[in-house]
């Protein structure tokens, strides 16, 4: 009997845990759904949600910069950035968002550093790299010599 009860006992963990795992993949599929059908304020919750979950989903504060950007909120857009890629240092999206915000801001050393990181891991988004140094030959005070 108390064999019994310890084998029912385990199968509900089991059953919870898988159910969690389930459940928290569905957090990010429905928010990047949301997401796709405009509908911000949704989508961040189910991201934010999401994060409490999986802490280390770069994937979700990839999405709540986009839309923090969206709602022209930079601050907060800078911070879910930054935290993309100190969890995934070779986010394609993530750096070039960062360049585009560090162009803004005058900030070209910044730029640079972020384009040398962005060259070594490019893979579908390499020729927005390209314009960017191209108008930074333009901008950069040290070329006009």
């Amino acid at each position: 009997m108390l064999k019994n009860f310890k084998i029912i006992k385990i199968s509900i963990i089991l059953l919870l845990v898988q159910s969690l795992s389930f459940s928290n993949n569905n957090f990010f599929n429905d928010a990047l759904k949301l997401y796709e059908n405009k509908k911000y304020d949704d989508a961040k919750f189910l991201f934010e949600r999401n994060i409490v979950f999986n802490p280390k989903d770069a994937n979700s504060y990839l999405y709540l910069a986009k839309i923090y950007n969206h709602e022209e909120d930079q601050r907060k857009e800078i911070i879910n950035l930054e935290t993309a890629l100190l969890i995934e240092p070779d986010n394609e999206e993530a750096l070039l968002m960062m360049m585009k915000i560090s162009i803004e801001k005058s900030n070209y050393d910044k730029v640079k550093s972020l384009s040398e990181t962005f060259s070594k891991v490019c893979e579908k988004l390499c020729d927005e790299n390209k314009n960017i140094k191209e108008s930074l030959q333009n901008i950069d005070p040290k070329n006009e010599s």
